[in-house]
């Protein structure tokens, strides 16, 4: 019994006696490479593995294991005290849960969501180091000081006085900011950001009600958290400014740590997206699932680039029927030193890098078997020391 309320996306696939989280692939089709043009260092991929198993892996360009920890949440949390059977998030059977979020230290360790269970720090043998027993998921970013930033949700089973018309069971996204040792240093809601914000309409965009703004469950799905880069040079954007996405609202925004001040909000203008990432002082690039039809061989993904001057923004990469890109659910990115782009495919499994012309110049596949792709649900360029 996989967790039970994390929607349709555990579903078994149709038309396969497979589970959602592999697919049927053709090794003739779907071909590995690297290419000169490829950025060069190690890959962190996270995902699932053969034989219904978690993997986090880091492989070199051919797609070899450097190193890999099998991840087993039964192993790793034997004993869940701090979740509820009332949110029906208690895994039954492997896998039970997924990685969604996943980053490593200077030291080498691996710091990871089981999603929507808790956040974990392995270290290279793959000991636990700390749990934080939080319901994380979706995101693990950390700084250049270490400290770890993290998406994190509240479950509410009552009403909340804080959140008018908000109607349980529904869930407050927050932002948490996580020492190198597993304490919470700082948790922000984002809906009281909203309530002090000029847009506190935001927060009842889901009503259905003719007559009412009433709202319930999962309104927002929190789906990123990205501080802004000490080391960037500011401009619009400034340190102790926070990227956040919000995929059931179609919204991105930027808003300060300290003063809790939107600065920057964006909606409407993509498709229960993913993964904003500030690329200078000005700018910001966002996953655009672009999830308006269910068909992987019609759909089309892209990768957008806004400015805090300019409400268009530009599309840098959009799959069509000559380049397929598309994954109606999760995916990332990530902007390389060499102006390259190195996108995560998350429900093909599959791992390209693109050149500024749109070119593929690298791409690996998350093969289980012969003939089977699993999940893949981070890939992320890593020095090669």
């Amino acid at each position: 019994d996989m967790s039970r309320g994390l929607g349709d996306v555990y579903k078994r696939q149709r038309d396969s006696h497979v589970p959602w989280w592999y697919r049927e692939s053709d090794p003739a089709e779907e071909r590995e490479f690297t290419t000169a043009e490829a950025f060069p260092g190690l890959n962190l991929m996270t995902g699932f593995g053969a034989d219904d198993s978690l993997v986090a892996r880091i492989t070199d360009m051919e797609g070899n294991d450097v190193h890999r920890w099998t991840i087993d949440w039964f192993e790793l949390w034997p004993e869940p005290d701090h979740l509820s059977p009332l949110n029906g998030l208690i895994p039954k059977t492997r896998p039970g849960t997924f990685i969604h979020g996943a980053a490593l230290t200077t030291e080498g360790d691996l710091v990871f969501n089981f999603e929507y269970l808790g956040l974990v720090r392995l270290d290279p043998c793959g000991n636990v180091v700390w749990r934080l027993p939080y319901p994380t998921h979706h995101s693990v970013h950390i700084d250049e000081d270490d400290t770890i930033w993290v998406s994190g949700r509240r479950n509410h089973y009552e009403e909340d006085p804080r959140f008018t018309n908000y109607k349980p069971h529904f869930f407050e996204p927050t932002v948490l900011q996580v020492s190198p040792d597993g304490e919470i240093l700082q948790e922000i809601s984002i809906l009281e950001v909203f309530q002090a914000s000029p847009y506190a309409g935001m927060l009842y965009l889901r009503t259905r009600a003719h007559d009412s703004s009433e709202v319930t469950g999962d309104v927002m799905h929190l789906n990123d958290v990205e501080p802004f880069p000490a080391s960037m040079e500011p401009g619009f954007f400034d340190e102790g400014d926070v990227a956040v996405s919000l995929r059931n609202i179609n919204t991105v925004l930027v808003f300060d740590s300290n003063t809790r001040d939107i600065k920057f909000l964006r909606t409407g203008q993509f498709i229960r997206q993913h993964d904003p990432d500030f690329i200078d002082g000005n700018s910001l690039s966002i996953f655009d699932n672009n999830n308006n039809v269910g068909n992987w061989r019609t759909g089309s993904s892209q990768i957008l680039l806004f400015t805090a001057d300019e409400e268009k923004p530009r599309v840098i990469y959009k799959g069509d029927q000559d380049r397929p890109f598309y994954t109606s659910i999760m995916g990332k990115h990530q902007w390389l030193a060499n102006g390259n782009i190195l996108i995560t495919e998350s429900r093909m499994g599959r791992a390209m890098e693109i050149n500024p012309a749109g070119e593929i110049v690298w791409q690996l596949y998350n093969r289980v078997n012969d003939n089977q792709v699993g999940w893949l649900t981070d890939a992320q360029r890593i020095p090669l020391e």
